[in-house]
């Protein structure tokens, strides 16, 4: 019979087509033991790029991969659907937003279907369905009741070019994480979440997490920020107000010399009004503003300030202590206050030399005197406290808690706990979002849309010119509206949500996308959830990492779930750079899976995004990788229709591997390793690469019996299962070849439906033997070696040895002599 042509444009298409008639990969709420795995949903626009492949390749063969292992696996896919490109692509292109997200939707579909990815496609939702955040009003006014949300005036960061406010997480370097425009400070009246309620428990989850990654925890844990110390209040001068500061080195309280504030901080204005100094001020404040947009780094910035001309009192000394703006002091942390001690903080330090200000050292090293006259640096290390009135001779450590507690006998400060993290302003002046569900009434203020009146929907019939704030706001026919509570007239808010509260949740409705009684179908989201193993960018520890840890738990306190942690396990995939860079459209490196699908077929894209790299680590793209990924398929599809006269009328071997003979057992060893490292790759490392090289190992060693056929019952069936072996292990990774190679097999089962082999132990254990090891003719070493250790192997082993070192005494080697199972003589 004439060998069929290798074509996987045909055979991808015919297997994709079979899998979506027979639904094959629809997840069953509550049969059997369930494994949950989650990529991260895309943003709609327009195309698959190749960072997608990767990911979703990854995600792809773990959910094919636990379902061959007998769990019941979800694995679903929607889109994250609503935001500013959508709003900004519409208005460029003169379509509105809806139209342009549901046709790249369409489109992104169709490229992923043609991936071969074993999505549940009966579970896909879009963010921007009503039917969708409708819900996420109906949590946003649970929340409102809880005092979980709530409407304040606040400094807030702007994006002009977006024009709309962003959180302090997507502000990047002083930049629109969205659009890499500048943003600068305005003062508005915005809606946040109290996601600072839950500081505490989120920082301490952050141990609890054993399958996540220790750079993303570590980075959340950064981010919360938690500072134990105390609040201490000094008194204004001249005035019965205080300024409160937060400190963590209240054991240098006494060596305070004079107060840092941050440039914005709300009690500046009030401080310099009447010193003549107002004009210099400001001034300072406008030049502190521009930086801070150019460089948020405080850090980076050399020292500057400015005198406000009032004072205030050192609490504990009395001091009379001048009052500063700073510009490294961040109105974000602590109080935004700063009780400078030069002596004992380095930053303090420079400020102090540069303006001229007093050092006065309040700790002492052991056997040092510092003198502050002549010091170089701050000294910030451990020592005994001086000039520390009744404190006199503390370790400063101690003194720590003993200072805090006299502060709070005397009323003049606390312990505190203070933390980095700040609630989620979550108001956008964008159009294309999920509307906040208030209402403005002049007689009743605000009033949450009762919940029978959800959802607020988005209106689609709008003007969007690309002018600045949300062109809700001047559409009467959704502004106006009635009051709920008096009937008089009334109307809506027209900021939308923060697209971060979409993502925040999705992956619990999965669970029960279809469900359309309440929120979410309890019995189901118990089944399947938290998910398993989440799977997406490290760009994403921050925002929506933490975002849906908040979310999660917010939820569960609203009794809708009962877990606490949304993702059991993570991984973070590396990114695909080409020519040295991330691939990208400015960078002109891009490669399109389309065109690389049309040339090579789906499978051998799959195949290079999972053996070019370890998924943590970044891939860099070649073309040669591709062609080799496709000539192993081409080789694959020859050895198996080569093989078929040999095996396709027998089974495989199950027999004692004692009674094969040596040739065959060479062969069942190397068929029963492949599946050990196969499994140990996967299952504990995800290094889809060294899987994927073991199973061409495999191949290697299997062509000579296929190339010589050995007329023999027990050879054929021995021959037939290391084919079976390599078809079920690449199964998950290359699908659509595989499949149809199965079948050539005569298999009436589909792969898809196989389950992973295990290794037989007896057919992988290899005989070990003494071998005797001579320096110069002389017993040196015995070493445990396998029987079939080959030389170089061998001679490595032995070469490690360090009692063999020890004889060599540094000397070259002249000569390796092996005597096969018995001795090795070195001489020197």
């Amino acid at each position: 019979m004439m060998e069929a042509q290798y074509d996987p444009q045909q055979i991808e298409l015919k297997w994709q087509a079979h899998w979506e008639q027979e639904n094959t990969f629809a997840s069953v709420d509550g049969d059997g033991e369930k494994y949950y795995l989650l990529e991260m949903f895309p943003y709609p626009s327009g195309k698959i790029h190749m960072g997608h492949v990767r990911n979703y390749s990854i995600g792809d063969v773990v959910a094919r991969y636990q379902r061959m292992k007998g769990f019941n696996v979800l694995h679903p896919m929607g889109w994250d659907a609503f935001g500013m490109p959508a709003e900004n692509a519409a208005i460029e292109r003169q379509v509105h937003p809806a139209a342009w997200t549901r046709d790249n939707i369409e489109s992104m579909r169709q490229q992923l279907k043609r991936m071969g990815f074993s999505y549940d496609w009966n579970r896909e939702l879009a963010t921007c369905d009503p039917s969708y955040y409708r819900w996420e009003q109906l949590f946003f006014l649970q929340m409102y009741e809880k005092g979980l949300v709530y409407k304040k005036k606040s400094s807030v960061n702007w994006c002009e070019h977006c024009q709309t406010v962003l959180a302090n997480e997507q502000v990047e370097a002083g930049l629109c994480w969205r659009c890499g425009q500048e943003v600068e400070n305005r003062d508005l009246s915005q809606w946040f979440f109290r996601i600072t309620n839950y500081a505490e428990e989120l920082l301490a989850g952050c141990d609890n997490l054993p399958g996540w990654p220790e750079r993303v925890t570590t980075m959340q844990k950064n981010w919360i920020g938690k500072s134990v110390g105390a609040n201490i209040v000094f008194p204004l001068v001249d005035s019965d107000k205080s300024i409160t500061v937060f400190t963590t080195r209240q054991d240098t309280l006494y060596g305070a010399t004079f107060m840092s504030l941050a440039p914005e901080h709300p009690l500046v204005a009030e401080l310099v009004a009447g010193t003549g100094r107002e004009a210099e001020v400001e001034a300072f404040i406008s030049r502190c503003r521009q930086a801070r947009h150019e460089n948020r780094d405080p850090g980076s910035q050399e020292k500057e300030g400015v005198f406000t001309g009032r004072y205030c009192l050192n609490p504990v000394t009395g001091r009379k202590m001048p009052i500063y703006l700073a510009n490294f002091v961040l109105l974000e942390y602590g109080t935004g206050a700063v009780m400078a001690v030069p002596a004992h903080d380095q930053r303090d330090f420079e400020f102090a030399r540069m303006y001229d200000l007093p050092v006065v050292v309040v700790i002492q090293p052991e056997g040092e005197k510092l003198d502050p006259g002549t010091m170089e640096e701050a000294y910030v290390g451990a020592g005994r406290l001086v000039n520390s009135g009744p404190f006199d001779g503390l370790d400063n450590r101690e003194a720590l808690e003993k200072i805090a507690g006299y502060l709070a006998e005397q009323g003049k400060g606390k312990k505190t706990v203070t933390y980095r993290l700040r609630d989620w302003g979550i108001s956008r002046q964008r159009y294309w979002g999920t509307p906040i569900p208030i209402i403005y009434c002049d007689h009743c203020g605000v009033v949450p849309v009762p919940a029978k009146d959800l959802p607020v929907v988005l209106p689609e019939k709008v003007n969007l010119s690309g002018a600045g704030g949300s062109p809700l706001a001047a559409m009467p026919d959704f502004v106006e509206t009635t009051c709920p509570v008096c009937g008089r007239q009334a109307r809506r808010e027209t900021d939308t949500m923060d697209t971060f509260v979409e993502s925040s949740w999705y992956y619990i409705r999965y669970a029960c996308a279809n469900y359309d009684r309440e929120p979410l179908d309890k019995r189901a989201v118990s089944y399947w959830l938290p998910v398993d193993q989440y799977i997406g960018g490290i760009e994403h520890a921050i925002l929506h990492l933490l975002y849906s840890r908040f979310f999660t738990r917010v939820l569960r306190d609203l009794g809708y779930v009962d877990f606490s942690e949304p993702f059991t396990r993570l991984l973070t995939q590396g990114m695909v750079i080409k020519d040295g860079a991330k691939m990208s459209k400015s960078k002109g490196n891009v490669v399109d899976p389309d065109a690389l699908i049309k040339k090579y077929g789906a499978d051998t894209a799959r195949m290079f995004s999972l053996f070019a790299a370890p998924p943590e680590l970044d891939l860099d793209w070649n073309e040669q990788g591709v062609e080799g990924a496709s000539r192993f398929l081409h080789r694959l599809w020859r050895l198996v229709h080569a093989a078929l006269p040999m095996i396709e009328d027998t089974v495989p071997y199950a027999g004692a591997f004692a009674d094969l003979p040596e040739t065959l057992q060479t062969l069942r060893r190397k068929t029963h390793q492949t599946i050990k490292k196969v499994r140990q790759d996967v299952e504990e490392r995800f290094h889809f690469n060294t899987a994927i090289s073991a199973v061409m190992e495999l191949v290697n060693t299997l062509k000579p019996y296929i190339d010589q056929p050995v007329d023999d019952p027990v050879c054929r069936q021995v021959v037939r299962e290391a084919v079976e072996t390599v078809l079920v292990l690449l199964a998950p990774i290359v699908p659509h070849i595989t499949e149809e190679l199965w079948q050539c097999l005569g298999q009436e089962t589909e792969l898809s439906a196989c389950r992973l082999p295990d290794h037989d132990p007896a057919s992988i254990q290899v005989d070990t033997i003494v071998m005797v090891v001579q320096v110069n003719g002389k017993v040196r070493e015995r070493l445990n070696v396998a029987a079939d250790i080959g030389r170089d192997e061998l001679e490595s082993m032995v070469m490690a040895s360090g009692k063999v070192q020890k004889y060599l005494e540094g000397k070259p080697v002249k000569k390796f002599i092996v005597v096969p199972k018995k001795l090795v003589n070195v001489v020197v």
